[in-house]
C-alpha cells in the first residue's frame, strides 16, 4: 500500500540522517587524519616518459621506448592528485539476518559511511559496486557529500536480486570497468567460497581491502534448542545447543571457514579489516576497527 511504502521510505531516510551525524562526528573528532595518512598518496599515476639521465633507478627504464629510440628512456610517476574508493557491498541474504541490534548490512552501512566521509574531505571519489549472485547496481565515483549519502542510502535499501552470495562477478567487474588505481573495499560476511583467483587477478591492479562483519552467531550459545533457518537456501532445522558435540561441530566449522578466508585473503595479499558485530548498538563498535585497521597500515608503512 502506498501508506506503507511512504512510512518506510521516511524511516529510511531517518536512519540515513542519523547515520550522517554519526559517522560525521567520528570522522570529525575520531578518524581525522586516520584515512588520510594511510590512503592519501599511498598510489601513484603514470605522468611522462623523458630521457634517462645518470643516477635514475633502472627499474625506471621504460624498455619499449627504449628498444624503440635507440637511447634510454624512464618512465616518470606523481602521486595521485584524487583516489577513488570503491565499496564493493554483499546484498545475500545473510547479511540481513542476525541475533544483534544492527544486521551485517545496518553494520555495512556505518562502516561504509565512515569510510565515505572521511575520503570526501580529502577531495577523493567514491563507489559502489553492490552485489549477490552478480552485481546488482553499480554506482560510478563522485565527489560530494551528497553523493556519499546516496551510497549509505543503496547500502540500506538495495534489495539483492538473489539471496545467494558470489564475490567473483562483482571482483571480475571492479577489475574490468575501473581503470585507474583505487581503493576498493569488499564489504561482506564471506559467506562464500570460490573467490580466491578473482580476488587476487583484482588486488594486482587495486588496494583491495576485505570488510568481514562477523556476526555474534559464530559462538554458539551454552544450552537450548533453538530452530534456525539458513537465509540463503532457506532450510530449516533444530540445533540443541545443550549437546557439547554439536557445539564442538559448529565451532570447529566456524574455524575452519575462517581459515579458508584468511588464506585466502593472504594469498591475494588483502588486508583484512574485522569488524564484530556486538548485540550493543553503540556507533563506538563500527569505529574500533576501524581506527585499528588504520593504526595497522600506519605501523606496516612506519616499517618500511
Amino acid at each position: 500500500m502506498p501508506e506503507d511504502r511512504d512510512a518506510e521510505l521516511s524511516e529510511l531516510l531517518e536512519e540515513v540522517r542519523r547515520i550522517d551525524v554519526q559517522a560525521s562526528r567520528l570522522v570529525t573528532d575520531v578518524m581525522a587524519g586516520g584515512y588520510s595518512s594511510v590512503f592519501r598518496g599511498s598510489g601513484i599515476e603514470f605522468d611522462r616518459v623523458r630521457e634517462y639521465v645518470e643516477g635514475d633507478p633502472q627499474r625506471a627504464v621504460d624498455w619499449n621506448v627504449t628498444a624503440r629510440v635507440g637511447r634510454p628512456f624512464v618512465r616518470e610517476y606523481v602521486d595521485e592528485r584524487e583516489l577513488t574508493v570503491l565499496f564493493l557491498l554483499d546484498l545475500s541474504a545473510s547479511m540481513a539476518g542476525g541475533f544483534s541490534h544492527w544486521s551485517a548490512r545496518q553494520t555495512a552501512a556505518r562502516v561504509c559511511a565512515c569510510l565515505a566521509l572521511s575520503a570526501i574531505r580529502n577531495n577523493d571519489k567514491v563507489g559502489l559496486i553492490a552485489f549477490s549472485e552478480a552485481v546488482d547496481r553499480y554506482v560510478p565515483a563522485k565527489k560530494g557529500a551528497g553523493h556519499a549519502m546516496r551510497i549509505v542510502r543503496d547500502c540500506l535499501a538495495l534489495p539483492g536480486s538473489s539471496a545467494r552470495t558470489d564475490l567473483t562477478p562483482a571482483l571480475e567487474f571492479a577489475a574490468r570497468v575501473v581503470r585507474r588505481h583505487a581503493i576498493l573495499f569488499l564489504v561482506s560476511d564471506f559467506l562464500a567460497q570460490g573467490w580466491a583467483d578473482a580476488l587476487t587477478l583484482c588486488a594486482r591492479r587495486h588496494d583491495v581491502v576485505a570488510v568481514r562483519l562477523r556476526p555474534p552467531e559464530l559462538a554458539p550459545p551454552d544450552a537450548g534448542l533453538l530452530r534456525v533457518r539458513d537465509p540463503e537456501s532457506g532450510r530449516e532445522t533444530v540445533i540443541d545447543w545443550s549437546s557439547a558435540r554439536v557445539r564442538a561441530a559448529y565451532a570447529e566449522r566456524v574455524a575452519v571457514r575462517r581459515t579458508e578466508t584468511e588464506d585466502g585473503l593472504r594469498r591475494a595479499k588483502v588486508d583484512l579489516m574485522d569488524v564484530p558485530i556486538s548485540r550493543e548498538h553503540s556507533i563506538d563498535m563500527v569505529a574500533r576497527p576501524i581506527l585499528k585497521f588504520f593504526r595497522m597500515r600506519e605501523r606496516r608503512g612506519a616499517k618500511r
